[in-house]
C-alpha cells in the first residue's frame, strides 16, 4: 500500500529547481507534495507526483539523477496534536523515522504525512490497526 516517491539530486545553484519543475510541467506531471534537503553543493528534492513513471522517465532523459522509493503515506487530523498522535503510535512501537514531511489535504480537517521508515509493511500494519487511513498512489492522482 506504499506511495511512490521521487528523489532527485540537484546541484545547489540558481535555476536547478526550476529546471526540474519545468521538466515535470512539460511532461504533464503535477507535483502533489515536495520536500527539499540541501547541503552546500547539492540538494535532494523528494516529490510525490501524479505520474511517477512519466516523471522518472522525463527527468532521467534530461540527465537528472532520479530514484523511486516506497514511502508510507498516512492521513491525519489537521488539528493541534495530529502529528504528535501519529508519531506517538510509531514511537511506542520503536519504529525509527528517517524523515517525514506533510501537506494539507483538499478535504477539510485532514492532512497527509509522508514517512520514510525502515519497514514500510510493519509501519502500515501498525497504523492501520490504530485506525489510520493509509494512502496509495491512486489517492494522490489529480
Amino acid at each position: 500500500m506504499s506511495v511512490k516517491q521521487l528523489s532527485i539530486f540537484a546541484e545547489n545553484r540558481n535555476g536547478a529547481i526550476y529546471e526540474i519543475t519545468k521538466i515535470l510541467a512539460d511532461s504533464g506531471v503535477a507535483i502533489r507534495a515536495f520536500s527539499i534537503a540541501d547541503t552546500q553543493n547539492y540538494g535532494v528534492l523528494r516529490l510525490i507526483v501524479s505520474d511517477v513513471r512519466n516523471a522518472a522517465a522525463a527527468l532521467s532523459e534530461a540527465g537528472k539523477i532520479v530514484n523511486v522509493t516506497d514511502v508510507v503515506g498516512v492521513e491525519i487530523n489537521d488539528a493541534n496534536g495530529g502529528l504528535c498522535e501519529l508519531l506517538h503510535e510509531i514511537t511506542k512501537d520503536e519504529i525509527s523515522v528517517e524523515y517525514l514531511y506533510a501537506f494539507v489535504s483538499p478535504t477539510a480537517g485532514k492532512a497527509f504525512v509522508v514517512l520514510r521508515v525502515a519497514d514500510n509493511d510493519a509501519t502500515e500494519k501498525l497504523l492501520s490497526a490504530a485506525g489510520y487511513t493509509l494512502l496509495t498512489d491512486a489517492d494522490l492522482k489529480l
